[in-house]
């Protein structure tokens, strides 16, 4: 289902320009302190999620010491987004924006996300998506690569190989379209087809299209798994697979960079944004 957002006039972050605060008693002007980052997780059941989404986080405070990182989660998890934009108001912050750890621009992302901001008094901005994006794409390849992949070295082989994307799924065409690109941009990068698959919701699943790929004579097919953190999703896809099954992405650095990289966007986007607005990705 295709969700479309009706928004009242977008509230800007601030009303000055970036870098310029209130003028001191010396007549200068002081630095505003950056927005916060919120980055923005589904949430698990499965208690490696939410280690893997916190040493994540560690990673971007790492990469951008002085930058204030926080995490919400949409469900399942504490702290709920909801509670966190709730305490950074109380603590007067002045702004965040809100980067989903999610790949595409499904229901989460147009409606969840912004309802809960839109919520909360705290002046925010909602970044794109993580998908698609060349560095997403350097997370894959390098989990597909230490789970065993190698570029086909002859013909034959490379008749013989394919790469299967498994996603989480979404009715949203949008998200869905997200993903063929990642899938594309993959396909790119290793030279051999590359099939986005789901584990919910959306066809083909990974095991048609593993058999589809069979049809076609391609036997040698890995999974690459567009996953941020174990759990039920990446289980039943990896059980699925013939051969190889590359590891959530987790930490890897790619995807610090790829948080950092939406957040700067959205904040430094130069039309003004509110919750209930996408960043351009």
């Amino acid at each position: 289902m295709t969700v479309h957002l009706t928004t009242p006039p977008p509230t800007p972050l601030s009303s000055r320009p970036p870098g310029h605060g209130a003028p001191g008693g010396n007549g200068r002007r002081h630095p505003l302190p950056p927005p916060a980052l919120v980055v923005v997780a589904h949430g698990s059941r499965d208690p490696r999620a939410l280690s893997t989404v916190r040493a994540l986080l560690d990673r971007v405070r790492a990469l951008r010491p002085g930058l204030p990182v926080h995490l919400g989660h949409i469900e399942l998890n504490e702290p709920l987004l909801t509670d966190t934009l709730a305490g950074l108001h109380a603590r007067g912050t002045g702004s965040a924006v809100l980067v989903p750890l999610l790949f595409g621009r499904g229901y989460h992302v147009k409606q969840d996300i912004p309802e809960m901001a839109a919520a909360s008094p705290l002046p925010t901005r909602v970044a794109a998506p993580l998908g698609s994006h060349p560095l997403l794409v350097d997370a894959l390849h390098a989990r597909l690569t230490e789970a065993g992949w190698r570029t086909p070295a002859d013909e034959a082989t490379r008749r013989a190989s394919a790469v299967v994307l498994a996603a989480a799924g979404s009715r949203d065409p949008e998200s869905r379209a997200d993903t063929a690109r990642t899938a594309g941009l993959l396909a790119q990068r290793l030279g051999v087809p590359v099939v986005p698959a789901y584990a919910s919701t959306a066809a083909p699943t990974v095991s048609e299209a593993l058999r589809t790929l069979a049809a076609e004579g391609r036997h040698r097919v890995a999974v690459a798994s567009c996953f941020t953190a174990p759990g039920r999703f990446a289980t039943e896809c990896a059980a699925a697979s013939p051969w190889i099954t590359a590891a959530p992405l987790g930490t890897h650095p790619a995807m610090a960079d790829l948080l950092l990289h939406r957040y700067t966007r959205a904040r430094t986007a130069l039309a003004p944004a509110s919750a209930h607005h996408l960043a351009s990705a």
